[in-house]
Formats: structure tokens, C-alpha cells, sequence
């Protein structure tokens, strides 16, 4: 079949590990059935396979000259894209859908390691293994707080590192300037920089001015937090709702998809491991191993901790809004009243419970956006005033302080998200009613009594 890709070689050597990787898994998925155990392995692993197959198959075939100026093409390649994406996130038990993640996400890997031809597979390589030590510690830290399956901590970091997917997507179709005919309605995606810029050029006078830039980039870094953690709450419901007992459970387990969503944007985007990779280690150079490890450390620690903040705080708010029938019970049983609710009630005849869920939905959103916006936010800023800042000293002028000039500006968010992330979760953490094993929902307003009996 000539549509098939041809970067992809089933007789060479990285295909014949696959294969045996299959006849592995397909051998222990008929030893688990041997033993009565119920399992899956086999099946998650050739739906991975397919799925996966589908998609490379599918991006191969549409960006062919012609097909990609026809915006209808594109329109039905978007809607299949769509699909095998929502067909990724199944109504599988845990263990098949992080398998089919996990299946999924080798092959796109491995394809795209085949058919780069940068030149850079070793530093790729080396990048990948880097993110991931800081990620295995993220993901130990914040599992101390509640033991869970190791299915379902690779589930959700499956699921964060595709939460990337939408924008990388997204960012895809700008660059090709791809349009997209739904027959009733055209789209042309647009870059979030360019039309917050000629959005706020449209509203403010002086084009151009500081003015102008700042509100801009404030401007199209909400737009892409709105996108990414839409994204991380679409995997969270989609992948866990069966796992969540308790809101730590949803707050842990969001906090673990945003560390697998830090650790895919560091080593997809080229700025950043690949970079320092090659930049400090592959060079030519002799390596310059202090100069690795303090961008590492910076961008393992900074970063990953936003997306942690953000993803966290949205977990939160999604806990409450799913356990939101019976935590209200437990609070009014406690005699605490919420008048704004409760008036909604009254003069719109909704029940509380799905007025209270609304309201933390939009509230877990709306903080996950604003905390991520804030931040990319102010380590961007100093770039865009005049002189371009980088020290307290730098920002108010000659007459301040001397000590100033040893304070720089990216101390203030990093003590903001680093110190006040760490104590705000925990603080979430420890908050008793977040601990109150509630039980599992099975439909959207019954929950499964647990051991103990907790309704």
C-alpha cells in the first residue's frame, strides 16, 4: 500500500524489538488469562498500535501537496484526528487505558525519532532521559501524601505528556497556515501573539507602544493557559474519574498529570533540554557540566512547579465538583451555609448541588488559568520595558538602592510559585475533608459505598 509511511520499516531492527515487545506482552496477557485474572494487555496494545498507526498514517497523507491547500480535506483530517484522540481516552479499566497510552505514545516516539533528520538523535535522546529523573522525583514527592497504583500513576502521566497534544496541534495548522471549510463556517487558525496584538492595536491607541505590548502578551499567555489547562482538565475526568475516592485523589492525580505534561513540553520543545543538550554537552566544546545542570535544575524546578501550582489548585476545584452532593451534605450537617447558592436556588430553581458544581468548575479554571498566565507572564515582562530590566535595581532606576542589583527580577516568581506553590498544596493536602474517602462515582450522581462504609 503506498500511502503507508515509509519511515517506518518493519524488518529493521527497532521493528523486530517492537514485535517482540508485542509477543511479550501478548504472551503475559495469555498467562493473567490463564490464571482467571481478568486482563487486557493484548487488546490495549493493538489499539495502541492502530491507533497510533492511524494518526501518522492520516498526517502523512493530508500534508501532501494539494490535499493541504484543500480546506475541506483538512477540515475531515482535523475531525479524524479528533476522534482517534477521543478514542485513546476509552471507557477502559485503568490498567488496558495506560497501556494504550503508553502503546500510543511509543510509536509516535519512535517515528518521530526515525524521521528526524536534524541530526540531533543523541542529544533527543540524552534531553528525554534527563526530564525524566526530575520527573520520577516530582512524582515520588507528591506521592507520599497518598499511595496509589502504579497503573494509575502512569495513567495520568500518560495522559499529561497527550494534554500537550492540542497546542502542539493547534501550533501545527498556524505554521502551515492551514484553513479549515465546515461548509457552514471557515476557520483560520490564527497565533495567539499576533492576534492579541492586533486585537489590543484595534482597542488602544500609540500602536507599538509599551503600552500596547504588555497588555498583548498578558493577552495571548491567558489564551494559552485557557487552552492548556482545559487540555490537562479534559485527560484528568477522561482518564481517573473511576479512581477518585476523595479529593486528595483528585488533587494528586492532577498534580501527576501536570508533572507528565512539564516533562513532554521539555523535551519537545527545542529551547529547552535539547538545547542545554546541545549547547552545553555536545558542543564541540568540552562539556560544560555545571552550565547543564543549573538550566536543568531551573527549568525542573520553576516550570514543572507552575504546572504543578496551576493543575494542582484546578484539581482541586474539580474534587469538590464531583464529590459536591455529598460534601455539601457534610457541610451543612456542620451548619455552614452558602447564601449566594442558596439564592441562586431560589430565584432560578436549580439544585444547589449542580449550582455549587458549576461554581467550583469555573472557579478551578479560571485560578489554573490566571496562576499559569501570571507566570509566563512575569518572567516575560523584563523583556518587553524598555532596557529590558533584569535585576529590582535595573527596574526603578539609578536612585534606588545599590542591594537591589543583586535581587533579579525572576526571584519574585520563583519565591511566589516555588514557596507559596509548596505551601498552598500542602495546606490542600492536609485539610481533613479532603480526606474523607467518599467512595467511587460510578454514574454522575451515585457514589459506590467503600470499606468503612462512607457513602
Amino acid at each position: 500500500m503506498s500511502f503507508l509511511p515509509t519511515t517506518i520499516d518493519f524488518l529493521s531492527t527497532k521493528s523486530l524489538l517492537v514485535i517482540l515487545a508485542v509477543v511479550a506482552l501478548a504472551s503475559a496477557d495469555m498467562v493473567r488469562r490463564w490464571k482467571h485474572k481478568q486482563t487486557h494487555l493484548l487488546f490495549a496494545t493493538i489499539l495502541g498500535t492502530v491507533l497510533s498507526l492511524g494518526l501518522i498514517v492520516t498526517v502523512r497523507v493530508f500534508l501532501q501537496p494539494g490535499l493541504q491547500e484543500n480546506p475541506y480535506a483538512m477540515a475531515f483530517a482535523v475531525l479524524v484526528v479528533i476522534m482517534a484522540w477521543r478514542a485513546l481516552f476509552g471507557p477502559w479499566e485503568v490498567q488496558t487505558k495506560a497501556t494504550i497510552l503508553g502503546t500510543f505514545l511509543f510509536w509516535i516516539t519512535l517515528h518521530l525519532y526515525v524521521t528526524d533528520d536534524g541530526g540531533n538523535h543523541l542529544a533527543r535522546l540524552i534531553a528525554a532521559l534527563t526530564a525524566l529523573v526530575p520527573a520520577v522525583i516530582w512524582c515520588r514527592l507528591f506521592l507520599r501524601y497518598h499511595s496509589e497504583r502504579i497503573s494509575a500513576v502512569l495513567l495520568m502521566f500518560f495522559s499529561g505528556m497527550l494534554a500537550t497534544a492540542p497546542i502542539l496541534f493547534y501550533d501545527a495548522l498556524v505554521r502551515r497556515g492551514i484553513e479549515l471549510q465546515f461548509f457552514l463556517f471557515r476557520l483560520q487558525p490564527e497565533s495567539f501573539s499576533q492576534a492579541s496584538v492586533t486585537f489590543v492595536s484595534g482597542q488602544l491607541s500609540n500602536p507599538g507602544s509599551v503600552q500596547n505590548m504588555i497588555v498583548s502578551t498578558l493577552i495571548s499567555f491567558v489564551i494559552v493557559g485557557l487552552i492548556e489547562e482545559l487540555s490537562k482538565a479534559w485527560v484528568v475526568v477522561h482518564s481517573a474519574r473511576q479512581l477518585f475516592s476523595s479529593i486528595d485523589d483528585v488533587l494528586q492525580l492532577s498534580i501527576v498529570v501536570a508533572i507528565g505534561f512539564a516533562f513532554a513540553e521539555n523535551i519537545i520543545n527545542p529551547a529547552y533540554f535539547t538545547a542545554f543538550v546541545e549547547q552545553h554537552l555536545l558542543s564541540g566544546r568540552s562539556p560544560d557540566i555545571m552550565a547543564f545542570l543549573s538550566n536543568v535544575l531551573g527549568r525542573s524546578v520553576l516550570t514543572t512547579m507552575v504546572h504543578v501550582v496551576s493543575t494542582g489548585v484546578m484539581g482541586y476545584f474539580l474534587g469538590l465538583s464531583i464529590f459536591a452532593a455529598p460534601y455539601l451534605e457534610e457541610r451543612h450537617a456542620h451548619g455552614k451555609a452558602y447564601r449566594l447558592i442558596a439564592a441562586i436556588h431560589r430565584v432560578l430553581r436549580l439544585r444547589e448541588v449542580s449550582i455549587f458544581r458549576v461554581q467550583m468548575m469555573t472557579t478551578g479554571l479560571v485560578s489554573a488559568i490566571a496562576i499559569h498566565g501570571l507566570f509566563n507572564f512575569l518572567v516575560t515582562v523584563p523583556d518587553i520595558l524598555p532596557g529590558n530590566p533584569q535585576s529590582f535595581h535595573d527596574l526603578f532606576g539609578p536612585s534606588s538602592p545599590l542591594f537591589l542589583q543583586n535581587i533579579p527580577l525572576l526571584l519574585l516568581p520563583s519565591l511566589l510559585y516555588v514557596v507559596g506553590g509548596f505551601w498552598l498544596l500542602t495546606h490542600l493536602f492536609l485539610k481533613k475533608e479532603n480526606m474523607i474517602e467518599r467512595g467511587y462515582v460510578v454514574t454522575r450522581e451515585v457514589l459506590v459505598r467503600n470499606e468503612e462504609g462512607n457513602a
